[in-house]
C-alpha cells in the first residue's frame, strides 16, 4: 500500500503478507499426508488474524470549515472552480476531475456542485410548455431536504418511482432559480422571471424563496407594473404585496391606468380597480383606460375590435366607471362621442348634468373620494423683512428623507409679503442628481403668510431612508415671507421626515430658514 500526502508526495510504503483461505487449505493437505503430529496441538494451524489499525495523530481533529476558512480559493483552483460552475449553467456536464471534492472546503460548496449537474442524478425533470421544454437533472435526497412537496413525491406513501417527471406549468428559468436556492442556498432573481419563480416557490412550498420573491417585487414596485402585480398578488395570496400595490395604484392612479401593464390584467382585477373608491384620477382617464383594456381583451379572445365587442368584453364593468362625475367637457368631447354608450345612455347622462329632475342611471353617480394629501411643515414660524426674501432666478433647495414609502404630490410655498402677487414656479425633485419629477406653473398669493400649493403633474414615488432634493426657482417682483426656526426632523402622521441643507441652494434656503416650507404627499 502506497501512502501519499495531500500534495501527492510519497510518505511510506507498507507491504502486508495475507494468508488467504486457499493457502490455508493447501497447508492442511500437506500436514495430513505427513502424519507426523498425533496431538491436537500439533495438528492445528496458526489462525488467520484480521486487525483494524487506526492511525492517530497528536493534533486535535478539525472539521473542514476549521481547516479551510471561508476565503477566496487559491489561484491554482480558481480556474477549475469556475469551470465547474460554468458546467452547472450549461447543464448536463459531469465533472471530469477525479478529486473535485478537494476543490471545495465545505459541505455547502460541495453540495452546490451538484446543482444542474448530471453527476449522480437519479431523477430528471422536463420543464416548460410543449415546444419550450428543458431537461434538468436532479438528486432526490437534496430536493427532498429542500421541499416538502419533493419529499412527498420521492419518499412519501404515494411516491412514484419515475426517472423522468414532466412539469409543463413552470418556466425552465424559474425552476432553475428554485433549484439554485435548494442546492446552493443562493437567491438569484431577475425582473423578468421573478413572478414565475414565485409561482414555482409556492407550488413546491419553498417559503423562504417565496418571501424573497415578494420582497424583490415590493422593492421594484412602480406605477408601470402595479396593476399586473396586483393581479398576481391576489393569485398567490400575498396580502402584504397586494396592499403595497394598492398604495401605488391609488397615489399614482393616472400613471398606472395609462401603463401597458394595465391592459394585461384579468377581468376580476379590472373590476376591483374600477370599484376603487380611493383612485386618485380623473374619471375620463379611468374611462379611456377601460376602453384600452377592452381592445386588448378582444385580441386575446380573437374577436374583431369593434365597438360592440368592446362593450361585450367589458360587460357590467362598464357601469363601474363613474361617467356622471366627469367634467361636462370631458363627457361631451370624450365619452359621449366614443360610441361605447347607447343613445339613451348618452341622453340620460346629459340630462343628469343639466336637468333639475335627474333621471335614474345604471352608472355610479357618486364621485370617488380619492386620497387626502398630507402636509409636512418644517418651520415653526415665518417672517418678512424689507430687503428679503427676493427672487432673481436663483434656486431655493432642501434635502429630505422619509422612513416610509410616500408619494410627493407637490410643495407648499410662501407668497408675497407686500399684498397680492403672482409667481412663476419651476419645481423639481431629484435623487442623486437624477430628475424624478418637475413642473412649471404659476400660483397667486393673497398677501397672507399662508403657504400655497404647487403640484407635480403626477405624484413622485419616494423610497425610505434615501435623501432626495426638493428645489424651486421662483420668478416674481415682490418680496415674500420666509420660514424661521426650522426643524431637522418632523413627525407627520406615521411618517418621519428628516431635513438637511442642499448644495443646490443658491438663494439662502436651508434647514433653519427660507422657502419650501411644506412637502405635500400621499402615504
Amino acid at each position: 500500500i502506497l501512502m501519499v500526502d495531500e500534495k501527492g508526495k510519497n510518505m511510506k510504503c507498507l507491504t502486508f503478507f495475507l494468508m488467504l483461505p486457499e493457502t490455508v487449505k493447501n497447508r492442511s493437505k500437506k500436514s495430513s499426508k505427513k502424519g507426523n503430529s498425533s496431538s491436537s496441538s500439533n495438528s492445528k494451524l496458526p489462525p488467520v488474524c484480521y486487525e483494524i489499525i487506526t492511525l492517530k495523530t497528536k493534533k486535535k481533529k478539525k472539521m473542514a470549515a476549521d481547516i479551510f476558512p471561508r476565503k477566496k480559493p487559491a489561484n491554482t483552483n480558481t480556474t477549475a472552480v469556475q469551470q465547474y460552475h460554468q458546467q452547472n449553467l450549461n447543464n448536463n456536464n459531469t465533472i471530469p476531475a477525479p478529486n473535485w471534492q478537494g476543490l471545495y472546503p465545505t459541505i455547502r460548496e460541495r453540495n452546490a456542485v451538484m446543482f444542474n449537474n448530471d453527476l449522480m442524478a437519479d431523477v430528471h425533470f422536463v420543464v416548460g410548455p410543449p415546444g419550450g421544454t428543458q431537461r434538468l437533472p436532479g438528486h432526490k435526497y437534496v430536493l427532498a431536504v429542500g421541499s416538502s412537496v419533493f419529499h412527498a413525491m420521492f419518499y412519501g406513501e404515494l411516491a412514484e418511482d419515475k426517472d423522468e417527471i414532466r412539469i409543463p406549468d413552470v418556466e425552465p428559468a424559474a425552476f432553475l432559480a428554485m433549484l439554485k436556492y435548494i442546492y446552493c442556498d443562493e437567491i438569484d432573481l431577475a425582473a423578468d422571471t421573478v413572478l414565475a419563480t414565485l409561482y414555482a416557490a409556492k407550488k413546491y412550498i419553498v417559503p423562504h424563496l417565496a418571501r424573497a420573491c415578494v420582497n424583490f417585487l415590493e422593492t421594484s414596485l412602480s406605477a408601470k407594473n402595479a396593476c399586473v402585480l396586483l393581479s398576481q398578488s391576489c393569485l398567490f395570496e400575498e396580502p402584504d404585496l397586494t396592499q403595497r400595490c394598492w398604495e401605488v395604484i391609488d397615489a399614482q392612479a393616472e400613471l398606472a391606468l395609462k401603463s401597458e401593464g394595465f391592459c394585461d390584467i384579468d377581468f376580476q382585477t379590472l373590476e376591483s380597480i374600477l370599484r376603487r373608491e380611493t383612485l386618485n384620477a380623473k374619471e375620463i382617464v379611468v374611462f379611456e383606460a377601460a376602453l384600452n383594456w377592452a381592445e386588448v381583451e378582444c385580441q386575446r379572445q380573437e374577436l374583431t375590435t369593434t365597438i360592440e365587442n368592446k362593450r361585450k368584453v367589458l360587460g357590467k364593468a362598464l357601469y363601474l366607471i363613474r361617467i356622471p362625475t366627469m367634467a361636462l367637457d370631458d363627457f361631451a368631447n370624450g365619452a359621449a362621442q366614443s360610441g361605447i354608450l347607447t343613445l339613451n345612455e348618452t341622453n340620460d347622462i346629459f340630462l343628469w348634468y343639466t336637468a333639475a329632475k335627474k333621471p335614474e342611471l345604471q352608472f355610479v353617480s357618486k364621485a370617488r373620494k380619492g386620497l387626502v394629501p398630507q402636509r409636512c411643515h418644517r418651520f415653526q414660524s415665518c417672517a418678512y423683512r424689507s430687503n428679503q426674501w427676493r427672487y432673481r432666478g436663483r434656486c431655493d433647495s432642501i434635502q429630505f428623507a422619509v422612513d416610509k414609502r410616500v408619494f410627493i404630490a407637490g410643495f407648499g410655498l410662501y407668497g408675497s409679503s407686500c399684498g397680492s402677487a403672482e409667481y412663476s414656479a419651476k419645481i423639481e425633485l431629484k435623487r442623486q442628481g437624477v430628475i424624478l419629477g418637475q413642473n412649471l406653473s404659476k400660483y397667486f398669493s393673497d398677501g397672507s403668510s399662508n403657504t400655497f400649493p404647487v403640484w407635480f403633474e403626477y405624484p413622485v414615488q419616494i423610497e425610505p431612508d434615501t435623501f432626495y432634493t426638493a428645489s424651486v426657482i421662483l420668478d416674481g417682483n415682490e418680496l415674500s415671507y420666509f420660514g424661521q426656526e426650522g426643524m431637522t426632523e418632523v413627525q407627520c402622521g406615521k411618517v418621519t421626515v428628516q431635513f438637511q441643507c442642499s448644495s443646490d441652494s443658491t438663494n439662502g434656503t436651508g434647514v433653519q430658514g427660507g422657502q419650501i416650507p411644506e412637502l405635500i404627499f400621499y402615504a
